[in-house]
């Protein structure tokens, strides 16, 4: 480990998770009150919703709270300890709040990953055969998560070295696996709709519904995409691994409560949204002002 390069890491690692914990809070009232202001039109998966959305907001606040205590107590409190901050650093990333704080990690991603598996089956209308190989993945990540939990809670234990870093690397290949196959599937399977809608309504309708914002909120790109980023560099044993790993930790929250906002608002794609009626409904609609009712059968920004 570069003594520099991991404090440096460790540090905006920090700051991007402050930052990025008041998104976080932001999105997560503005869920709650667009589910208060449609006391009339709630749906039954509505609550379902709130409690998975206050659920996630709890384990992330462990994490980035866990996190911020590790930095005080190495920069702050034992500046003084014998060989330095990295020594402290590798004395006590399995300290007791650590581990707590990986737990809240750990099951932080199970939740978010069950949470794109049901997305990818509702954009799927429904299809189970898309779901064999994502639950596959799901159940395996679950084991392996237990044994990354063991591996680097245990005493003397270092999720960076040794047997932990390496049960770490095929837990974090198979859950961020499983993203990637979910993010394609259901990216294809929105970009697949809105080039049918393109050749039949013409250019601008089809914006109407299919969106940037609709691809990368529905298919969770960014955590995806910031799971790769840690991946590679924990793969590489880069010190900057630490740094992807915040990033990737707070998209694990912030990817999931922007895509159940969109539910809440009755702009995610549900199990209608490519029927045939819905298609009918576009048609007629297309040269009528967009209101936000039509919204809901398709996807437009948060």
């Amino acid at each position: 480990m570069s003594d520099a390069l991991l404090q440096n890491s460790f540090y905006i690692g920090n700051v991007f998770n402050s930052i990025l914990y008041g998104v976080e809070l932001m999105l997560y009232f503005n869920t709650m009150q667009a589910y208060l202001g449609k006391q009339s039109e709630h749906r039954p998966s509505d609550k379902f919703y709130m409690i998975f959305s206050t659920i996630i907001l709890f384990l992330i606040t462990i994490f980035v709270a866990t996190q911020s205590v590790l930095g005080q107590e190495m920069w702050i409190i034992n500046a003084g300890y014998p060989g330095g901050a990295l020594a402290y650093f590798v004395a006590y990333v399995s300290a007791w709040y650590q581990t707590m704080g990986s737990v809240a990690s750990i099951l932080l991603q199970l939740m978010a990953d069950g949470l794109l598996i049901y997305r990818c089956f509702t954009v799927w209308r429904g299809s189970y055969c898309v779901l064999f190989v994502p639950c596959c993945l799901w159940l395996s990540s679950l084991v392996f998560g237990i044994l990354d939990l063991i591996t680097s809670g245990s005493p003397n234990g270092n999720f960076y070295e040794g047997l932990a870093a390496r049960v770490g690397l095929v837990y974090f290949s198979l859950t961020i696996g499983l993203n990637v196959i979910t993010t394609c599937l259901i990216c294809g399977r929105i970009m697949f709709y809105a080039r049918r809608m393109r050749n039949h309504l013409g250019l601008e309708v089809s914006k109407a519904y299919f969106t940037t914002v609709a691809i990368v909120v529905e298919s969770a790109l960014p955590y995806t995409l910031f799971g790769i980023a840690f991946l590679v560099s924990f793969g590489l044993d880069s010190d900057t691994s630490i740094l992807f790993l915040s990033l990737y930790g707070m998209f694990t929250c912030i990817s999931p409560q922007m895509l159940i906002l969109r539910v809440v608002r009755r702009r995610a794609w549900s199990t209608e949204t490519a029927q045939p009626t819905a298609l009918v409904f576009a048609t007629r609609s297309a040269a009528a002002p967009y209101t936000t009712s039509e919204t809901e059968t398709g996807s437009s920004a948060v």
